[in-house]
């Protein structure tokens, strides 16, 4: 008689909605949301992508020691203008500069992704950097004023959030989409699918009833 492993748990390192509701979307749905709580401030000549892969691995190198034997599942977004990083922006002057910032530029959005294994007494490390070039429109003084007037900038890196409605600003876009949302689902599936876990079968549509 064959005993059937136990399924592995999945925990999401992370307190955005939006990476959560990305995951659901292709049938991935975590254990459990344990987010971390970390200093993100860029260290001193730090570049965008170092930023980005160094607080994804914080993050799950935090919770891995809360959850041990789980798999463990962090992500940070980056939006940078050259070698800046722009910040989250959390006050009106903020998102205005950035808003300034990407007027009429292209920038880049770099999503840094780390998995944890569990492996033996400790995890197995798995990181990708994913990149998404974004093109903004010139942005004239009274859509920056309405964009700003919207709210939904805050908390959003860069200042904005391109699957609101920010996604009238944006001229051009090549990458991933969801990259630019908060995690590159081609990514992150890949990443545990090479891994071994289990991943929820897509339905073919002749399978749907009508």
């Amino acid at each position: 008689m064959t005993i059937p492993s136990k399924a592995p748990r999945l925990v999401l390192a992370s307190a955005s909605p939006r990476r959560l509701d990305l995951l659901c979307q292709i049938g991935i749905v975590p254990d459990a949301v344990d987010p971390a709580d970390l200093d993100e401030t860029p260290l001193r000549d730090e570049l965008p992508p170092q930023h980005a892969l160094r607080l994804a691995a914080e993050k799950a190198s935090c919770v891995a020691a809360r959850h041990p034997d789980s798999w463990i599942l962090a992500a940070d977004t980056v939006v940078a203008c050259g070698r800046r990083i722009l910040p989250k922006a959390e006050r009106e002057e903020e998102a205005r500069r950035c808003l300034s910032l990407l007027s009429g530029r292209r920038h880049r959005v770099i999503g840094g992704i780390v998995l944890l294994v569990p492996d033996g007494d400790g995890h197995r490390r798995i990181d990708r950097l994913v990149r998404t070039d974004v093109t903004f429109k010139v942005l004239d003084r009274s859509e920056t004023d309405a964009y700003v007037a919207s709210g939904e900038w805050k908390g959003k890196a860069g200042g904005y959030a391109i699957q609101g409605r920010a996604g009238a600003l944006v001229r051009w876009i090549g990458g991933s989409y969801s990259n630019v949302v908060g995690l590159s689902l081609h990514e992150v599936a890949g990443m545990l699918h090479g891994a071994g876990f289990p991943h929820p079968p897509i339905p073919h549509p002749n399978d749907e009833q009508a």
